[in-house]
């Protein structure tokens, strides 16, 4: 009895192919399609199963469904002399009513049952005009996202610059109009003190003496809360400046 024709689709239908460099892993895809209306388990099969990874390498397609299948070359010393040999095997067969142990079933299968479709591996390196390309491509990615780093930091920069600017400009103007303030303060505390001089007697208590004293005390506690003010200031602008 002949054995039945593969019923699932495949594409690509004969080749699969892999392009270099082969210095790190590449991977190609496997599309299997069941245009029937039953459901078929597959299994995916390799004459070098160290040097190929398949996610996933076997399952069961439900009917009218597609799956892709990726098939993984692992990284090799490409030899452009050495033709491939390497090639994959696809079997199928219509699933059973009961298919939770996938591994009995493939064991207990008839070889009457099962269905075949053969894909010999292709191994290609990018051509000059592709490399070429390539690296354009790759430079003018870098380019690009140096650039869009470069403005985005230097816009974040110029804000922070702005920000602190007017901070400082804003203590400026509130130091500028204390120091103001507190020499109007002293200039009317001095007139004050000249006014009590000349009204007090040479020979009189010398309480008002001491309340002169204090009076001064004031206005010397301001100029020392100025200079504390300048000194924050300072640092202030020197961190900008830094």
């Amino acid at each position: 009895m002949a054995r039945p024709e593969q019923l699932l689709n495949l594409e690509p239908p004969n080749e699969l192919k892999f392009k270099g460099p082969f210095t790190d892993v590449v991977t190609t895809n496997l599309k299997l399609s069941n245009p029937s209306d039953n459901n078929v388990c597959f299994k995916v099969k390799t004459t070098a199963p160290r040097r190929y990874c398949v996610r996933p390498n076997s399952g069961i397609i439900d009917a009218g469904t597609s799956i892709n299948v990726s098939v993984m070359l692992q990284p090799f010393d490409y030899d452009p002399n050495e033709k491939s040999k390497h090639k994959f095997m696809v079997q199928s067969m219509f699933a059973p009513p009961d298919c939770q142990d996938m591994e009995a079933v493939w064991k207990e299968a008839k070889l009457d049952d099962l269905m075949d479709s053969k894909l010999r591996c292709v191994f290609e390196l990018p051509s000059e005009n592709e490399k070429t390309h390539e690296l354009e491509m790759n430079k003018v990615t870098s380019t690009s996202l140096k650039t869009e780093t470069s403005m985005m930091t230097k816009s974040t920069s110029s804000s922070l610059d702005d920000l602190d600017l007017r901070k400082v400009m804003d203590d400026c103007r509130i130091l500028k109009s204390e120091v103001q303030r507190l020499r109007e303060e002293n200039k009317q505390l001095k007139e004050d003190d000249g006014v009590r001089m000349r009204r007090m007697p040479q020979s009189g208590n010398p309480m008002p003496s001491k309340n002169i004293m204090m009076k001064e005390e004031g206005p010397a506690t301001r100029m020392i809360a100025v200079v504390v003010l300048f000194f924050i200031l300072g640092t202030i602008v020197g961190k900008l400046v830094l």
